[in-house]
């Protein structure tokens, strides 16, 4: 997999792809369009966060490059590569249980806070993709 050069896109399968771990410097991408909303991107090697119309939606530490990000209010699936592991935090309903598998494997249910961010660490090494199920209970 590769970084995304243009920090924000969206794939031909209908999701969206953003993040470049490899920057070193922070670099911001704002009014990207797609589905009626819009996105905000703010990545380097240190932080990646996506923001929808001015909302939460993804932030890891250290910065990550993700793919194939889609969410329809019941699941969140998506690729994630890095330099390192990874903290991933998502923004979900509030207070609500929701089952996490990553790269396949069921890691168990996971309730999101009173602010409906859910957080799980992804192992990343040298740049291995690890794919991320994320999905309602």
């Amino acid at each position: 997999m590769a970084v995304i050069d243009e920090l924000i896109r969206e794939e031909e399968n209908g999701s969206i792809s953003f993040g470049n771990h490899e920057l070193t410097s922070k670099t911001k991408k704002d009014g990207f369009e797609y589905n009626g909303d819009t996105y905000k991107i703010k990545t380097f090697n240190e932080i990646t966060k996506l923001e929808k119309n001015g909302m939460f939606v993804y932030e890891s530490v250290p910065g990550t490059t993700v793919h194939e990000f889609r969410t329809n209010g019941e699941k969140v699936m998506f690729s994630v590569e890095g330099e390192s592991d990874a903290q991933v935090t998502l923004e979900l309903e509030p207070e609500t249980e929701y089952k996490v598998h990553v790269d396949e494997v069921y890691v168990g249910k996971m309730k999101t806070n009173l602010g409906g961010k859910l957080s799980l660490s992804v192992e990343l090494e040298d740049n291995d993709k690890v794919d991320v199920f994320v999905e309602k209970n």
